[in-house]
C-alpha cells in the first residue's frame, strides 16, 4: 500500500511539472496568435512562445527548489 502511494505521488509530481511547462507556453502562444490576427503582426507569436517557455522553466525550477529544500528552512519560514 505504501509503495502504491509513492507511485501516485510521483505521477502527481510529474503531471504538475508538465502542467507548469505547458500552461504558460500554450497560453502565451495563443495570446500571440490572437494579437497577431488583431494587429497584423504575425511574428509576435515567436517571442511570446519563448517568453512562455522561460516562464514554464522558471515555474518548474521554483517547484523543484521547494521539493528539495531542506525541512529546517521550511519551518523557519513559517515562524
Amino acid at each position: 500500500m505504501k509503495k502504491q502511494r509513492k507511485v501516485f505521488q510521483a505521477l502527481s509530481m510529474l503531471m504538475q511539472f508538465g502542467l507548469n511547462m505547458l500552461v504558460p507556453i500554450l497560453g502565451l502562444t495563443l495570446l500571440g496568435v490572437w494579437i497577431g490576427r488583431k494587429t497584423g503582426v504575425k511574428w509576435i507569436v515567436i517571442p511570446l512562445f519563448f517568453v512562455g517557455a522561460l516562464a514554464g522553466f522558471r515555474n518548474c525550477y521554483v517547484m523543484a527548489k521547494r521539493i528539495y529544500e531542506p525541512d529546517h528552512k521550511k519551518t523557519e519560514d513559517s515562524e
